[in-house]
C-alpha cells in the first residue's frame, strides 16, 4: 500500500534496517545545502519503484487532455511525484492541473465490505493535524522550480471525497480527466467516486488502483467490480508493480 505499512507485513530485521536508514538521513553528514539534491542516497528500492511506476503511466497519457486526480493522497508523495513528472515531460502545459482529494484525517466510510483487518476502521492512517497546510506550501514552493511558476497548477481538496468531488465537478463542467489514481481503500467512497469519474474520461485516459486483489482491504476491489467490472477492461500491471494496477479507457 502506498506510503502505508500494514502491521506484521514486514519482519523485525527489515524494520530495524529502515529505522537505521531513517536515522542516517536525519543525522546525515551531508552538507545541508546539498542534502535536498542527495536524497537518492537514502531512497529505498520500493519507493524508487513507485517513482518508476508513475513515470511509466505518465508517459502514456501525455497526449490525452485533462487533469490528474488522486483520491486518497495522505502525505502527498504521489502528488509530488506527479508534479515532478509534469515539470519534466510537459513543463509549459499549465492546463494539466493536479488535484488531490483526501479527508486529511484518515480513512472515512469504512463498512462491512472493507474486511476485518485491524486497520480497516475510520481514522486509520491519519496524519499530523494541519498537515495539508504544510503540503500545500511544499507543493507551491516546488512549482517555483519549473516554468510558468506564476500559475498555480495543483489543488488540495479536503473532506469526504464523495461530497467534494461531486461539488468540484459541478463547479467545473469543462473538466476532463486524463489520469485518476485511487488509494482511498474503503468500498463506498471508491465506488461513488468511480461512478462520478466515468463521464469525465475519454478513450486513452488511465485509471489506476493502489490495492486491487488485496485480501486485507477487499473494498477497493469490490467497488471496482461494481462500478467497472473486471471482465469489461484489460486490467494491467507492469514491472514496477506488486499491487498497483491500471487500465486504459477504450
Amino acid at each position: 500500500m502506498s506510503e502505508k505499512i500494514v502491521p506484521s507485513v514486514m519482519g523485525a530485521e527489515t524494520m530495524s534496517a529502515r529505522d537505521e536508514i531513517l536515522s542516517s538521513l536525519l543525522n546525515s553528514p551531508i552538507d545541508r545545502r546539498e542534502l535536498l539534491r542527495q536524497l537518492g542516497v537514502y531512497l529505498l528500492p520500493m519507493e524508487l519503484k513507485r517513482f518508476l511506476f508513475f513515470d511509466s503511466l505518465y508517459r502514456q497519457f501525455i497526449s490525452v487532455p485533462g487533469v490528474i486526480v488522486e483520491f486518497g493522497c495522505r502525505w502527498g508523495q504521489n502528488l509530488s511525484i506527479l508534479q515532478n513528472l509534469r515539470s519534466i515531460y510537459e513543463p509549459y502545459n499549465y492546463r494539466r492541473h493536479i488535484l488531490g482529494f483526501d479527508t486529511f484525517s484518515g480513512l472515512k466510510g469504512v463498512g462491512p465490505k472493507d474486511g476485518m483487518h485491524e486497520m480497516a476502521v475510520d481514522g486509520a492512517y491519519g496524519i499530523t493535524a494541519g498537515y495539508e497546510s504544510h503540503l500545500e506550501r511544499v507543493l507551491a514552493l516546488k512549482e517555483t522550480q519549473s516554468p510558468v511558476a506564476e500559475v498555480k497548477k495543483f489543488e488540495l481538496i479536503k473532506g469526504d471525497a464523495v461530497e467534494t468531488f461531486s461539488k468540484y465537478l459541478s463547479e467545473h463542467p469543462e473538466m476532463l480527466v486524463s489520469f485518476a489514481y485511487f488509494d482511498m481503500d474503503p468500498y463506498k467512497p471508491t465506488l461513488e467516486c468511480l461512478r462520478l469519474l466515468k463521464p469525465r474520461m475519454t478513450k486513452g485516459s488511465i485509471v489506476g488502483f493502489d490495492q486491487l486483489n488485496f485480501p486485507p482491504f477487499p473494498g477497493e476491489t469490490m467497488a471496482f467490480q461494481e462500478a467497472v467490472g473486471a471482465n469489461q477492461v484489460r486490467l494491467q500491471r507492469n514491472a514496477y508493480c506488486h499491487m498497483e494496477s491500471f487500465f486504459f479507457v477504450e
